[in-house]
């Protein structure tokens, strides 16, 4: 099952956030996507060569920020998009961040 077929799962308080085996392990799935150096975060850039291209990207990801009920930080400008996950419930990066992104580098595969 790739990661991108899976479902986000709510987290419960008091999960500890990945360690950095479960970061490797996790980010050869998501390879465009950089660990933040304190390893809380997850973030990935994306570029687009007009507005409506970039908000057209954004409402697809808020789709699915949406039906997995797991949000990321949004930076939005002309052509680009920064998308950054980390979990607030453990804080850091859990499964979840890494699903989301797998989910999000799948648009731009279709």
């Amino acid at each position: 099952m790739t990661l991108s077929s899976r479902r986000c799962a709510p987290c419960k308080p008091g999960t500890p956030p990945l360690d950095a085996q479960q970061l490797a392990r996790l980010s050869v799935h998501t390879p465009d996507w950089g660990i933040a150096p304190d390893g809380k975060s997850i973030s990935r850039s994306f570029s687009f060569p007009d507005f409506h291209r970039t908000m057209g990207f954004v409402n697809a990801v808020a789709f699915i920020a949406n039906r997995e009920d797991h949000h990321p930080d949004l930076e939005v400008s002309f052509g680009r998009c920064r998308v950054r996950y980390w979990t607030h419930t453990v804080g850091g990066l859990s499964e979840n961040d890494f699903i989301a992104a797998a989910k999000i580098d799948e648009l731009l595969r279709e």
